[in-house]
């Protein structure tokens, strides 16, 4: 937790890293560990877990508190560690924030409550409860409005940055790129803002942006990272050059709902012992297999450089 006081340093590519299973559906820790491990071989400037990509809505709170512990360990303060810790209930959001807090995360990534829709003032005192009971916890708010069905406004954020302060961050996951720009402005860029819309990640620093929170990471961390690194230092060219050519392996992830394709990937690179994906998601259909395998052939040449 090197970096729990000092968030600012939380920049760069984060990975986000899917959560593997066994073929039985059990979670697969040993699998989990090796994966870390290639994104902190790779050269990724942070981890997550528990995001989309993750299945978290798929695990028992046990089940994602134990991933949490495996991946704390695995980094060992290498590089920052920030978890999805929410929940659509706040019992559980607190316990498992509370489990990443002691685990040694370096920030919390909560995610708007589901389902319920909440008003920007529900959600405004949603988000402050939680900082005020993990007042030593950096707080990342997760806006991903396409699975949730709700978006936190500009202005909501606003008013918990002011507010709160421990609440240092927000993941944004809209492909309304205005939205971006109008939560830096209200805000100031002191706010640190991840994109984790892959395609918008590069842009995204133009504004003044972190980083990015990209699922793309699981399958070309490297390239990811340096794409993050060429643009810090410079060489938009060099990092233009990597952003389209992730294009292939970011519309390979969609071909059917994350994380089934990087998941049948991953199992092909033996990088996974199984490619399960837990219900109500299924793997990677018959159909979608040419599909991926055309889109691993495009994005060869950066692959290969990862």
């Amino acid at each position: 937790m090197k970096f729990r006081s000092d968030p600012v340093r939380i920049r760069g590519s984060i990975a986000p890293v899917i959560t593997p299973f066994t073929d039985d559906g059990a979670l697969d820790l040993a699998s989990l560990r090796g994966l870390v491990r290639w994104q902190l071989e790779s050269g990724s400037h942070g981890v997550s877990i528990g995001g989309s990509t993750g299945e978290p809505s798929a695990q028992t709170v046990a089940e994602r508190i134990e991933a949490i512990r495996a991946v704390a360990a695995e980094i060992d303060d290498a590089v920052p560690f920030l978890p999805g810790t929410g929940s659509a209930k706040l019992d559980e959001t607190l316990e498992i924030t509370a489990a990443a807090r002691d685990a040694g995360a370096d920030a919390a990534l909560v995610i708007t409550p589901y389902y319920a829709r909440p008003t920007q003032e529900a959600l405004y005192r949603w988000y402050r409860t939680i900082a005020a009971e993990f007042p030593d916890l950096p707080i990342v708010i997760y806006n991903v409005p396409s699975r949730t069905a709700v978006d936190v406004a500009p202005e909501t954020v606003a008013r918990l940055f002011a507010d709160c302060e421990n609440v240092v961050g927000i993941k944004e996951t809209t492909k309304d790129f205005e939205h971006f720009s109008r939560v830096l402005h209200l805000c100031g860029r002191e706010l640190l803002v991840w994109s984790g819309i892959e395609l918008l990640g590069l842009p995204l620093l133009a504004l003044g942006g972190a980083g990015f929170i990209s699922a793309v990471s699981n399958l070309a961390p490297s390239a990811v990272a340096r794409m993050y690194e060429a643009w810090e230092s410079g060489d938009h060219e060099a990092a233009r050059e990597l952003h389209y050519g992730l294009h292939p392996l970011v519309d390979l992830l969609f071909v059917e709902t994350n994380p089934a394709p990087a998941k049948w990937v991953l199992h092909r690179q033996e990088r996974l012992a199984s490619a399960h994906v837990r219900p109500p998601l299924l793997p990677l259909s018959d159909d979608g297999v040419p599909r991926v395998r055309a889109l691993l052939e495009q994005g060869a040449a950066v692959l290969g450089r990862s």
